[in-house]
């Protein structure tokens, strides 16, 4: 290793003296430096670190001493080394004054060159060994300060990454654990705490204390894991079931992680546990709601099944029409369930979509006052079709029947039931000999199936009814049930705002349920349209209207799982007018196709009348904003 040379300053007026010590200090190897004078010295000092400073005591205008002296009151010279070099006896007092300038040693005159070398060689050396000191320090010093970096960014990025962690496991509904299996010491996280229902302070975690929280059948299963070890891999995944103080069950998912010693034995456990009750309870909504929607199914049917085969009519357009009207009253009753998910119906909007077709300009033929009442789903179709029978009778031979008729529905809750006011007046004398189909409907959906109550009273300006339901067959108010009346309102109101003018008479069909293609095909028909399908799917319908030109399109929106609206939108680039079928509410129509008319199932002869203006009435058409000019031509009963 070769050794770094270090400055040797020489200090003397006479020339002969400082070539005499440049001889004897040669051969160590070091640079040597000459000064004749102080003040010159304090300028090699200044231009030159020196290591070692050899002054002559006696020199003219500035002697050794007063060198020193300027020497130590620069603060860059506090620690040099002065070696004095004295022709004469110095005194003690001489010794004591040049110790307290700084001065480390006297070498006397004649110089011995073995003495003076070795003393120069000795503070050299310690001043090179302080140097490489110092630069050791000035590194480790740097190492330290770059290392704290170094810890304060990893501490920093494992804050984060934590940070990350805790945030991730919180919104997944987790906790993080780790259990020493020899010393039964747990550990958790905040999330852990949170999922157990436990608060940190004054909780032992210990397996003896958490085991209490385990349903005992899932904590049998869990100990088999960890006692057996894990034969193929290193992991396991189970379902268990949390106790917690306040008697809540929780149902969690615990995926764990063992740590085996050498001799195979499970010595630690480490995993997170999720939260899946939501997912549980969703799951047995879901069940519990396949089952009903099976239930709710099969009675629909049932019920269809009885209109069918009780309907009278004089003609088989009039049984149509009776059969036609009863179903969609059930329709109505059960869109308004379906958008409250089937938590109740608000009877005034049952009461509303009866009534709409015969409300007028005059507000006093039809009205409707009463209380907001949420009917539960068994009791709103039985009553629904109830008053679906009062309003069709009042049509046909009642006060709806003329232009002078009035009628009023009034509603009330007392103690134990529900009761409905109708009174009809202004309307023809009416008084049957015996009770028609639509009269013995009421009587048996209010009496018998409902354990209520029916009065007629056939007054000679109407008919006044009264119909009465247990009160403990409806239920209060609730949000989602009123929420799905505005959505029925809504959807009622965007549909009667649909009219639709198209320049010629030929009908595009897209609808995969055959009967109900059908229903359309022949009701177009009878209206004086030429069809054009049905088909079942897009691609199909894509391909016919590649060779054939249409004036309108009919489409349902779901076909079997596959959505319309490709279709749709290669229609609209054409221009051509189209109408939406669905089995669903409006809001299901994505936003871009909800201007257009939508016809909601089961459909009616009546509402594709009033859909489709006469064709080649104001053959014109104009397309804005990617939708077909639609013109109302009559309120559509939806």
């Amino acid at each position: 290793m070769t050794l770094e040379k270090v400055n040797i300053l020489l200090v003397d007026d006479q020339p002969a003296k400082l070539l005499s010590y440049e001889v004897i200090l040669k051969e160590l190897g070091e640079n040597l430096i000459k000064a004749s004078s102080g003040r010159e010295a304090l300028e090699q000092l200044l231009r030159n670190e020196i290591a070692v400073v050899l002054v002559d005591v006696c020199m003219p205008d500035l002697d050794g001493f007063q060198l020193a002296s300027m020497i130590r009151e620069h603060p860059r010279f506090q620690r040099t080394t002065i070696i004095f070099i004295s022709a004469i006896q110095v005194t003690d007092l001489d010794s004591i004054k040049g110790y307290e300038l700084g001065g480390v040693d006297y070498v006397p005159v004649p110089v011995i060159p073995e003495v003076l070398r070795a003393k120069v060689r000795v503070f050299a050396e310690l001043y090179r060994k302080t140097r490489q000191l110092e630069q050791l320090n000035s590194e480790l010093e740097r190492r330290v300060v770059e290392r704290t970096a170094e810890l304060e960014a990893s501490n920093t990025r494992l804050r984060e990454s934590e940070r990350r962690r805790s945030v991730a496991l919180a919104a997944g509904q987790m906790g993080s654990w780790d259990w020493d299996v020899l010393t039964g010491e747990c550990v958790w996280d905040a999330g852990q705490y949170r999922i157990f229902g436990i608060e940190p302070d004054g909780f032992q975690l210990t397996f003896d204390n958490i085991k209490r929280f385990i349903h005992p059948d899932d904590l049998e299963r869990i100990q088999a894991h960890v006692r057996n070890g894990i034969e193929d891999k290193a992991t396991f995944q189970t379902e268990a079931r949390l106790l917690r103080p306040d008697g809540t069950t929780r149902w969690c998912i615990c995926a764990a992680a063992v740590t085996l010693d050498d001799s195979g034995r499970v010595v630690r456990v480490s995993g997170v546990t999720i939260d899946i009750s939501e997912r549980k309870s969703a799951e047995e909504r879901q069940l519990l709601l396949a089952r009903e929607v099976d239930h709710r199914a099969k009675n629909a049917l049932a019920l269809v099944q009885a209109i069918v085969r009780m309907t009278r009519g004089a003609n088989i357009e009039s049984y149509m029409a009776a059969v036609e009207g009863r179903i969609k009253a059930l329709s109505r009753v059960h869109t308004v369930l379906s958008q409250s998910r089937w938590e109740g119906a608000v009877l005034g909007g049952l009461v509303d979509e009866e009534l709409a077709p015969y409300r007028s300009g005059d507000p006093d033929k039809v009205v409707a006052i009463g209380p907001e009442v949420v009917l539960q789903p068994a009791t709103a179709p039985t009553l629904a079709l109830a008053l679906h029978e009062l309003v069709t009778n009042a049509a046909k031979y009642g006060a709806l029947s003329t232009l002078a008729g009035r009628v009023k529905l009034s509603w009330e809750l007392r103690h134990g039931a529900l009761d409905l006011h109708w009174t009809e007046s202004g309307g023809p004398t009416v008084k049957p000999a015996s009770p028609g189909f639509g009269t013995r409907i009421v009587v048996a959906s209010i009496e018998r199936q409902l354990g209520g109550k029916v009065s007629f009273d056939w007054r000679p300006d109407g008919l006044y009814c009264v119909l009465s339901v247990p009160r403990s067959n409806e239920m209060e108010i609730s949000e989602r049930a009123s929420r799905g009346r505005r959505n029925l309102e809504k959807d009622h109101a965007g549909v009667a705002a649909s009219g639709l003018a198209i320049a010629g008479s030929r009908v595009m069909i897209v609808e995969d349920e055959a009967l109900v293609a059908m229903v359309v095909a022949d009701a177009l028909t009878e209206l004086g349209y030429s069809v054009l399908g049905p088909f079942s799917r897009p691609a199909d319908a894509l391909a016919a209207i590649k060779d054939q030109e249409i004036d309108a399109a009919i489409l349902d929106v779901n076909l079997a799982g596959e959505m319309v609206y490709p279709l749709a939108d290669v229609l609209v680039a054409r221009g051509v007018p189209i109408v939406f079928v669905t089995g669903y509410g409006i809001e299901s129509i994505e936003r871009r196709f909800a201007d257009f008319p939508i016809l909601q199932k089961p459909i009616e002869r009546q509402s594709l009348q009033n859909i489709f203006v006469a064709a080649n009435v104001n053959a014109q058409m104009a397309v804005g904003g990617g939708r077909a000019g639609a013109v109302s031509a009559a309120a559509a009963s939806v």
